[in-house]
């Protein structure tokens, strides 16, 4: 992203964003709650449009691509709630995954039961009546069914226990070492967020106002921005 303001109407959000994500990383976006992380990531797959600045990947500019191309370039999104269609079995959900893709198939990936074997138990139950750590690794799992080479998920962590939390943390870093598949994540759980990611940003009024390593993230820096 390059000097990039998005707004909602007349009402900026996002301020000169400028900021870039390494192929292969694990970064974390974190601020308090109404800084702009949903929208930042919103605007990568294309559901919010910028009124200036520039969005690229892969070394092509995606600024105007509407979403459904930017899914099909590698973009995978994970959005706060998950989302999942609460009607649908889990077969279907992870089936939308191909709608994504733009690739016709029918046959699940043997990989995606193994980041997510418990998936493989409940293929004809609705997903609507799976745990919420449940419905939010279908949600993981129908992202990664389009084969993407970045995902983003917008606190993945909300309202799970937190045994699902460490396997949630655990099989985004498989995926990230076995795919190679760049990971950004928006995160409260700060001790989630220092073990899942090498890198951080933190966004404060619509605006980046500190990046680094997570070693260089401080309790000085938390204290400032992320508490209430």
């Amino acid at each position: 992203m390059r000097d990039l303001t998005v707004g909602y109407g007349q009402t900026p959000v996002l301020f000169d964003i400028s900021l870039a994500v390494n192929r292969g990383e694990i970064v974390c976006l974190l601020g308090r709650n109404g800084v702009g992380k949903t929208t930042l990531l919103r605007s990568i797959i294309g559901l919010n449009q910028p009124t200036k600045g520039s969005i690229s990947f892969g070394g092509q500019d995606i600024t105007k691509a509407p979403t459904y191309k930017r899914a099909r370039q590698g973009i995978a999104y994970i959005p706060q709630g998950r989302e999942i269609i609460p009607y649908l079995s889990v077969l279907d959900n992870l089936k939308m995954g191909f709608a994504a893709s733009g690739k016709k198939g029918n046959r699940i990936p043997s990989e995606i039961f193994d980041f997510f074997p418990m998936l493989s138990d409940h293929l004809s139950r609705q997903g609507g009546l799976l745990s919420g750590g449940q419905q939010q690794q279908l949600a993981i799992a129908r992202g990664l069914m389009c084969n993407p080479q970045i995902m983003l998920l917008d606190e993945p962590t909300e309202g799970i226990q937190p045994s699902i939390v460490q396997e949630i943390e655990d099989t985004l870093k498989r995926i990230n070492e076995e795919k190679g598949i760049t990971v950004m994540v928006v995160e409260q759980k700060i001790e989630f967020a220092r073990k899942l990611a090498q890198k951080f940003f933190i966004m404060e009024k619509g605006a980046i106002v500190e990046r680094g390593s997570t070693e260089q993230l401080t309790n000085d820096l938390l204290h400032r921005y992320l508490a209430v």
